[in-house]
């Protein structure tokens, strides 16, 4: 007989900011247990050590206190005892992200990875836990969201749930409160959305029908013939505040961050780019249900969690990710096409931007995401590239690419639904992703995707993942969207002169940000960090550096005082014109041939 591994969770003082969770294991290691909590958070690529977060622990089997003795930053060691091995922990919970967990009077979030103490050698039982109530009568009105089965909790009710094992168990974030509700079927299946923060103009029927839609597109992409999602039930989560955004993948949910802005308001039918950038990141997520939740990785295949999982692929998955995004949006009939064109051309102008593109590949740039990408400091645009942004441009030019070479016979649609046959569909063992948990299916390894990428699409691929995945070469969208009919210009704004560099406000002051190489700030010796004193002789604040510059000319030299820590310096700055990228796609006339390729990309056949 397995006995399930069980947990009980309460919000004990959410004006601490404290989750109080108890342990049972019933049949403990005999020669001692031992407990680790992950240090990371599968879609979020640092260490980030949750542990830490732990601010009191204690252990007892049959009423008697057991030895409990941390090994490591993240692991205990519990003595010997005959079982039930009982521990009680205390948790802090302040950090408003996607990533860890959040407790206090207006609501309550958590991962299992933040929570969950993981039980060594019984990471393949059954995981119970009883999420409970917090005490008082001002959380009457509280219910629960989650995708996680229920074992004899009624839907959104507190009480007890049940996972296949521990990697199911952290797969689910849960999220408590008095938040807003909704259900619809795509192709059948139960999609949750739950909105947690005020938001009483909320237009919920029309996020409903929405987002049905792009879950129905995407559905449709991945399973064209059966239309069967991956999942029994799906849940999205978000928490509206002031200002934010985020979102984290899950195999039946995704937990999200938005400016309540964003959302959609009763009576008012316009696509704003709030709701746009809302229903993308919603797009972004779901995608990740197939892509990166079920198709992995070898290196995710299982996860390791207390260590780094180094991989060169986060460009097919995170940057494929973020090409079907916005491709989702015009394929459901959410936005046009010219304002998908917008889209594309503010990422390419993102990426142009910054000359770290040229110093890392996007596939270096996967294998440095966990000390480069997620740790970004002030000289980032100079050395790293987005595996999201240029792996999105990657994905496009991949599929334009395919396309073009067969007139329209396969495209980049026919790679994902590969990859998904062959690694995703039955990645879990019952194919509807409550099943066996990590390892019953296997990733893709780092040198399998070229070879995949040419067998399905029937074209040779070699030149281009050398230059544009392992090189550091720009993806050359103007040719590749010529066969299309859609032109591209960069109208670089030339006769506006420049620093070179990115200020943001600190205060009433002025201070640089990132420091663009090659940049007439560069050049003079400024740097990052910097606070801007004065131009010529006027003093520089937060509000009025660019009614000083709209003085000069390009060409022109200033002299700018400015404070670099406590020391006042003078740099002498010659401007130059700004070239910061302005990349416009315009559709032109289509010949028969460019209008069947760009209605099969776009979805409009």
């Amino acid at each position: 007989m397995t006995h399930p591994v069980r947990y009980s969770i309460i919000p004990r003082d959410p004006a601490a900011h404290l989750f109080e969770v108890t342990l049972t294991v019933d049949v403990p290691d005999p020669a001692g247990q031992r407990l680790v909590l992950p240090a990371w958070i599968p879609g979020s690529y640092m260490i980030r050590e949750f542990a830490r977060n732990i601010v009191r622990i204690a252990a007892t089997s049959n009423g008697r206190k057991v030895a409990l003795e941390k090994t490591d930053k993240h692991s205990w060691q519990a003595g010997r005892c005959d079982g039930p091995l009982v521990v009680v922990y205390e948790v802090y919970a302040w950090d408003l992200s996607v990533r860890t967990a959040h407790l206090d009077q207006t609501h309550a979030f958590f991962n299992g990875t933040s929570v969950f103490l993981r039980v060594l050698g019984q990471e393949q039982a059954p995981h119970e836990v009883d999420i409970r109530r917090p005490q008082g009568e001002q959380y009457a009105d509280w219910r629960v969201a989650t995708a996680l089965p229920e074992l004899d909790a009624e839907r959104y009710g507190f009480g007890r749930y049940v996972a296949a094992d521990y990697d199911e168990l952290i797969d689910h974030p849960v999220e408590l409160g008095a938040f807003a509700l909704a259900t619809f079927k795509a192709h059948g299946v139960p999609h949750d959305i739950v909105i947690t923060g005020q938001v009483p103009w909320l237009d919920m029927a029309r996020l409903c029908a929405d987002l049905k839609k792009v879950c129905e597109a995407q559905i449709r992409l991945f399973e064209p013939k059966s239309r069967r999602a991956p999942m029994q039930r799906y849940v999205f989560m978000t928490l509206a505040v002031g200002d934010g955004y985020g979102g984290l993948e899950h195999r039946a949910s995704t937990a999200l961050i938005c400016s309540r802005a964003d959302l959609p308001v009763q009576g008012k039918k316009e696509m704003t780019d709030g709701y746009r950038t809302y229903l993308g990141l919603c797009s972004h997520e779901y995608f990740h249900t197939w892509n990166v939740k079920r198709i992995k990785p070898a290196a995710f295949a299982p996860y390791d969690l207390q260590n780094e999982g180094y991989t060169s692929l986060l460009w097919l998955f995170e940057g494929f990710t973020s090409y079907y995004d916005d491709l989702m949006l015009v394929r459901a009939g959410l936005i046009a096409e010219p304002d998908y064109y917008k889209l594309l051309a503010k990422t390419a102008n993102g990426v142009l931007r910054g000359s770290g593109r040229n110093r890392q590949s996007v596939a270096e740039s996967s294998f440095d995401a966990w000390v480069k990408y997620y740790r970004q400091d002030e000289n980032a645009p100079n050395a790293i590239v987005s595996y999201y942004a240029k792996g999105s441009l990657v994905a496009l030019g991949l599929d334009l690419t395919i396309r073009a070479a067969t007139g329209g016979r396969k495209s980049l649609d026919d790679v994902m639904r590969a990859l998904w046959t062959r690694y995703g569909r039955d990645f879990y063992s019952d194919g509807s992703g409550a099943g066996a948990g990590a390892g019953a299916g296997q990733g893709i390894g780092e040198a399998e995707a070229l070879g995949l990428f040419e067998e399905v699409s029937g074209v040779s691929l070699k030149r281009y993942f050398d230059r544009h995945i392992h090189g550091t070469d720009d993806v050359p969208l103007e040719k590749l969207l010529a066969p299309f009919a859609i032109a591209l210009a960069d109208k670089r704004k030339n006769g506006k002169p420049s620093l070179g560099a990115r200020t943001v406000k600190e205060g009433n002051d002025c201070k640089l940000a990132n420091v663009y190489e090659g940049g007439p700030a560069h050049l003079a010796g400024l740097s990052a960090l910097d606070l801007l004193v004065a131009i010529d002789g006027l003093r520089v604040t937060a509000g009025n550096l660019d009614v000083l510059m709209s003085r000069y000319g390009v060409n022109d030299t200033i002299t700018v005082h400015a404070f670099r820590r406590d020391e006042l310096m003078t740099f002498t700055v010659v401007l130059k014109a700004d070239d910061t990228p302005d990349v416009t796609l315009t559709p032109e006339a289509k010949p028969a041939a460019a209008a069947r390729l760009r209605s099969a990309w776009l979805g409009r056949d």
